[in-house]
């Protein structure tokens, strides 16, 4: 699919849409702008226009490279009726980035305007005699266009959380979040303790060709789940397709396993070269960024500590709402230390669920090794630190809700110390949250 894209490129390019005129009209998606900036709060298209202009400057002065910042300016200056400065902004941008097939495509679409009516992007009159392989490209564009856009017009998020980030250690920096519905990925950056994580920028992606979460191999869809990157592949080990380099995530992961999906190879990486994105639908399973994009995140990205969790949709919450589930896990978690702590066992395997497994035990012979074990202590010292904390995107044949958390462990007894890493995954079950797979 991404090979079509060229098809178009040289009519973009070539600037045959300069054509005489004067007429003046509103493509459809810009339209949207007046009822969707401030949604409930009918504002003035004067200050609609301000509010919207000051937040893409400030975009663009925090990162001067902030490509997509400059396609809206352009589109949000030709709803003010500035024609001209729209023309500016795009023409600059088409310099910056002469790979942006968009931004080549709603430049036309403004010259065109100065001929006749053109009622959305990649509307005008030239697109419509183009071949049915040149037409799936303009539809491509067009739907990437329509998220890109719309995304910039949604503000609840920008005062909401995400339920998939409840805590991030003091030792993970920064997380990612995958909105697979609005092709973006939402990176965040943790703010200390008991803080909600602050989102530092979000960026277009695309994802499988396929909807859904996947299943099996070669299915051509983008898994969604809680996932940690496991290594960096440099630009020079891989085909040119994956731009400037890629981060492997561990999918499958236990879940995954568990539930029989296969596969490999879900990376987040970045494009062709020859090509600024890709279209929304258009991998074989993995998260792809511009090589712009994924040049301004890679380096808050670190293997084997970054999580990568996609989701369908992003449930987005309030702060209350963040701290009191965040509060009730944590509460979960001190309860199983305090009780492993004190040798009663039986109040220690209440903490664990009836669907309970690791790689080796189910929750039978999990109570069964437990108890063999605790026959031999005398006194346990159990120590939970970094703790990290994400609620698992809602998938097939998930019954109730499922956090995951991450932490190191130290554990002393008096005849056996060990220190690690593990990760648990708790499911809320008659009000109450139990271990339902522990392992590291």
């Amino acid at each position: 699919m991404m090979l079509r894209r060229g098809f178009l490129t040289g009519l973009l390019l070539g600037g045959t849409l300069l054509l005489p005129g004067a007429v003046q009209a509103e493509p459809t998606l810009l339209a949207h702008l007046a009822m969707r900036e401030n949604p409930g709060a009918p504002l003035s298209l004067e200050r609609q226009v301000g509010e919207a202009l000051s937040h893409l400057d400030e975009r663009l002065a925090v990162h001067p490279a902030d490509h997509e910042a400059s396609l809206l300016k352009g589109l949000i200056y030709f709803r003010s009726g500035n024609l001209e400065a729209a023309l500016r902004e795009l023409d600059a941008l088409r310099q910056r980035a002469p790979n942006f097939q968009l931004a080549h495509m709603v430049y036309a679409d403004l010259r065109m305007m100065k001929w006749r009516p053109v009622n959305d992007i990649g509307d005008a009159r030239l697109f419509a005699s183009l071949s049915r392989e040149a037409r799936d490209v303009l539809q491509d564009l067009q739907q990437e266009a329509d998220y890109r856009l719309g995304v910039h017009l949604d503000r609840e998020r920008h005062a909401r959380i995400p339920r998939q980030i409840l805590t991030l250690s003091d030792n993970v920096g920064h997380a990612i979040v995958v909105d697979k519905s609005r092709h973006r990925l939402f990176l965040f950056e943790q703010q200390g303790k008991a803080q909600p994580p602050r989102l530092v920028r979000d960026y277009y992606v695309s994802t499988g060709r396929k909807q859904g979460n996947k299943v099996v191999r070669g299915d051509l869809r983008t898994p969604e789940g809680v996932y940690f990157v496991t290594n960096w592949i440099p630009d020079e080990e891989l085909p040119e397709r994956y731009g400037i380099g890629a981060f492997p995530v561990n999918y499958p992961n236990e879940l995954d396993r568990k539930q029989g999906k296969t596969g490999y190879g879900i990376w987040l990486h970045g494009t062709e070269r020859e090509f600024y994105s890709r279209p929304p639908l258009d991998s074989e399973g993995c998260v792809v960024l511009s090589n712009y994009d994924l040049d301004a995140i890679k380096n808050e990205i670190k293997p084997g500590v970054t999580p990568v969790i996609i989701t369908s949709r992003i449930d987005w919450v309030d702060e209350q709402t963040w701290r009191n589930e965040r509060q009730e896990i944590l509460q979960a978690l001190q309860a199983w230390e305090q009780d492993w702590e004190s040798l009663d066992t039986e109040r220690y395997l209440s903490h664990y669920d009836k669907n309970f497994w690791t790689r080796s035990h189910d929750i039978q012979s999990w109570k069964r090794y437990k108890r063999q074990v605790a026959q031999s202590k005398t006194f346990q010292d159990v120590k939970l630190d970094d703790i990290s904390l994400f609620s698992y995107p809602r998938v097939e044949n998930q019954q109730g809700d499922l956090v995951v958390a991450r932490m190191h462990q130290t554990y002393r007894s008096n005849n056996f110390n060990s220190e690690m890493q593990k990760r648990l995954y708790l499911t809320r079950r008659d009000g109450h949250w139990r271990i339902v797979y522990e392992g590291r």
